[in-house]
């Protein structure tokens, strides 16, 4: 029998390799800003894409996205004035189907 020496590492070096319970990675903040209203406003207003926008008392109003911001969008209507319409106000949109008359809303 021959006699060997027993190697172990130091007990420092196991807590070093040992993950710490206290101090695990935090899954990530989700970014705030996405990036996507930005972009489907560049692709409405690049296709001049009529839209209608549902504002937050019931009122529709009709026409192309021309300009958008931070806090409000303007609408360029064929009949009518452009309007400058705060987002705050608005309470969704929709792209206007070409055989919908304005006066017309087609829910199927």
């Amino acid at each position: 029998m021959v006699n060997r020496k027993l190697i172990r590492p130091s007990l420092s070096e196991i807590k070093d390799q040992m993950p710490r319970y206290g101090a695990s990675p935090r899954k990530r903040v989700p970014p705030e800003v996405t990036n996507a209203e930005n972009y489907y406003y560049i692709k409405q207003m690049a296709a001049k894409t009529p839209m209608v926008v549902k504002l937050t008392d019931g009122e529709e109003i009709r026409g192309v996205i021309e300009w958008y911001d931070k806090n409000c969008i303007k609408v360029h209507r064929q009949e009518g004035p452009n309007l400058l319409v705060p987002k705050h106000v608005i309470k969704y949109m929709y792209k206007q189907h070409d055989d919908q008359e304005p006066d017309e809303v087609d829910l199927e």
